[in-house]
């Protein structure tokens, strides 16, 4: 039988976990491990944190501590937090481990004997002011791609495009905010354009048979399209894996390149005698690998490079399972700014940990970035959950009780009855392909329907009056809905396994397996428990009071944001292709004043420039102008969003007219320029069709907003 090596993205070590980390890789490869185990797979669930880099020593130095203190600190944090959300991990390692360290240099000297790795005399940014080679991080600057002026000199944040420090345009230190200066130095480099057509073969394979998530395709096909080019694995650190060469004593290995290979040591370290069976197996091994976005190069592209250049039989990604991003109240999670429900948030809070989990995995953000919302949290777990399956259970288990728990009545299925089991073995096949397709969201939804299908049927059946007529027909409605719901209660399991340990333990089941399926034979001769609520509803009062409470820093001394700002009505004039950007336009706006305004937008993938021009469209006015890409511009032209679909916000109203809010009269003009930070704080969405900030719509002249194709996004 085929192996199943599973793996969840190395979480980094300088942070806690919070909802959108925890969706994005752990909890996702927990349930598919979990389902794997039940189907009697043979399984191993490797994970561990990613300790070594600037961002180890950034905290450090920031909390007056060494890197191991602030390793030991939060690697014990993420264990606390991954304990509490049941996360069923084989293994949970560090990359600071001495066997990890053997790995990583073991791999250098099998590429540097291959001939795959070559040493080049570079420019790397130093800050004279430190007086200190600076990391790819210390280095903020432009990008080059997308124009964002906050990128780091290792990514972009904005559009996830990975760098290098001397790409950034008007590059600053993080430390001391002076310009670096370029200096030589050495380092030693992967021979990556080696690999194209072996990597690229790997992607032909992942589209079609191993079926990778879509953007896991899409980011793996840019990156060979532009061509591999050679990547540094070397650094000019203190913080790493010492790199075992004459001449690189004072530098380690990149954290990138030895961080994939941490699902390799840890096995090692867990399994000392048998590592190898699983990543130089003899038999078919497949290797799964979660993870967010953010991280699918270095697992498509970086890892098995790396693996295919020390030409030994490894195993190698069979199938990538990659998430977008979930944010919090259209912001982003912010530890700092205490925003956002961490993992000892969930803790002090106190609802049982299987409701966070069916809200995240049911909300699971696979085609498009999701939200959490108070709201929602409350609707998806008292609708969809607790009025369905609790409500099934609780009304089976009270008829039972009520009429049947006294005497073993025989009974027989009718036709009808049968039927409908017969829907349910089907829905159960289905659910089961979902699960080995790994489409947890889908899988999710089918188990949930199968429960509406049941009160559907308890409905319909109306034992209540087939009590009065037929006491043996009234059983067999009860026993054909109690089959569907052991089926439930096991398909739970990898999704909210102490739920589903509850749901089965009614019916005195214990330490079932996907084989148990439809296996009902022994559900009809046994006692069944006391009938009890599953979980109560939610209350929604007490859940809204939190938003307040993890909404963070609203406010500054300058005020709210919403008062900084000045967005009017525009009219496109005049657009062209940015001369230095593929996917910008230039356009010249009408916002009713002396001179039209010079604002740069990434709309070339969704509008033609004939599309464009003459519509009205909202423009942060008072917005401080930036330079992208060499041209200035004044202003920001505002999209809805949701998935791959954009749409300019189009208004109905006279040019240079101002948006405010449901009820307000008036808004004041702004009085200064508003930073692109500080206007990212406001939290505007579409919702129903219309633009909202918090909970109020937007007006203009006395008229909501609206969208013609986004019902629900956000808002750029």
């Amino acid at each position: 039988m085929v192996k199943k090596l599973i793996t969840s993205a190395l979480p980094y070590v300088n942070n806690e976990p919070h909802l959108g980390n925890i969706i994005g890789s752990v909890l996702s490869a927990d349930v598919y491990a979990r389902f794997c185990r039940l189907q009697k797979y043979e399984t191993l669930y490797i994970c561990g944190n990613d300790e070594y880099g600037t961002a180890t020593e950034t905290k450090a130095l920031a909390a007056n501590m060494t890197p191991k203190e602030i390793c030991d600190h939060f690697h014990s944090v993420h264990k606390s937090v991954y304990q509490l959300f049941n996360i069923s991990f084989d293994f949970f390692g560090r990359t600071t481990s001495p066997i990890h360290t053997e790995i990583v240099q073991s791999f250098f000297k099998s590429l540097d004997k291959q001939g795959m790795i070559f040493e080049q005399e570079t420019q790397q940014m130093y800050c004279n002011v430190d007086s200190m080679y600076l990391a790819d991080r210390y280095v903020l600057g432009t990008c080059p791609h997308c124009g964002y002026d906050a990128a780091r000199g290792d990514q972009c944040d904005q559009c996830s495009k990975l760098l290098t420090p001397l790409e950034l345009k008007e590059p600053l230190c993080s430390i001391c905010q002076n310009p670096p200066v370029k200096k030589q130095t050495k380092h030693l480099y992967l021979d990556l354009p080696k690999l194209q057509e072996q990597l690229r073969s790997l992607l032909a394979k992942g589209e079609t048979t191993s079926k990778w998530s879509a953007n896991a395709v899409k980011t793996t096909q840019g990156w060979l399209d532009h061509k591999l080019k050679p990547r540094p694995i070397t650094r000019d650190l203190k913080w790493g894996v010492p790199v075992p060469k004459e001449g690189y004593e004072n530098k380690v290995f990149y954290v990138w390149f030895d961080a994939v290979l941490g699902y390799i040591s840890m096995t090692k370290e867990y399994l000392p005698d048998h590592w190898k069976d699983w990543w130089q197996p003899k038999e078919t091994t497949q290797l799964y690998q979660f993870m967010a976005k953010d991280n699918i190069p270095f697992h498509t592209i970086i890892f098995p490079a790396i693996q295919m250049a020390s030409k030994e039989n490894w195993t190698t990604l069979h199938h990538i399972n990659s998430t977008e991003y979930l944010n919090y109240e259209n912001q982003k999670f912010s530890k700092s700014q205490g925003r956002g429900i961490f993992g000892t948030d969930v803790k002090n809070i106190g609802l049982p940990i299987d409701l966070w989990r069916f809200y995240l995995l049911f909300n699971r953000p696979e085609k498009s970035d999701s939200q959490f919302y108070w709201e929602t949290f409350v609707e998806d777990i008292n609708s969809n959950f607790i009025d369905n399956i609790g409500n099934l259970l609780n009304r089976i288990l009270v008829f039972f009780k009520k009429y049947f728990a006294q005497e073993a009545l025989a009974f027989s299925f009718s036709q009808e009855q049968q039927d409908f089991l017969n829907e349910v073995k089907e829905d159960t096949k289905q659910v089961v392909n979902l699960f080995e397709e790994v489409r947890l969201r889908e899988a999710l939804q089918a188990i949930l329907a199968l429960g509406r299908k049941g009160n559907g049927f308890f409905q319909e059946q109306k034992p209540w009056e087939q009590i009065k007529q037929d006491v043996s027909l009234a059983k067999a409605t009860v026993m054909t809905l109690a089959s569907a719901l052991y089926n439930i209660g096991i398909l739970l399991a990898p999704y909210m396994p102490e739920t589903s340990e509850s749901i089965l333990a009614f019916f005195n089941k214990k330490e079932v397996s996907f084989a148990d399926l439809n296996q009902w034979d022994t559900l009809y001769n046994t006692t069944w428990e006391e009938p009890q609520i599953l979980y109560p509803k939610l209350d929604k009062k007490t859940i809204l009071s939190y938003k307040d409470k993890f909404d963070g820093e609203k406010e500054t001394e300058q005020g709210n944001a919403w008062e900084e700002v000045e967005i009017r009505v525009g009219e496109i004039k005049e657009i062209t292709r940015h001369p230095n950007a593929d996917k910008l336009f230039v356009e010249k706006i009408d916002l009713g004043e002396q001179e039209m305004r010079t604002v740069v937008s990434g709309l070339v993938d969704f509008y033609t420039a004939e599309e464009l021009i003459g519509k009205r469209v909202l423009v942060v006015a008072n917005l401080a102008p930036a330079m992208l890409r060499k041209v200035k511009s004044e202003g920001m032209l505002l999209t809805a969003e949701k998935g791959d679909v954009v749409e300019v916000l189009e208004p109905n109203a006279p040019i240079g007219s101002l948006l405010t809010l449901e009820g307000e009269s008036d808004k004041n003009d702004a009085s200064k320029q508003i930073t692109i930070d500080r206007f990212c704080e406001i939290p505007f969405a579409i919702k129903d069709f219309k633009l909202t900030m918090d909970t109020q719509v937007c007006h203009i002249e006395g008229q909501a907003v609206t969208t013609q194709t986004v019902k629900q996004g956000e808002v750029r």
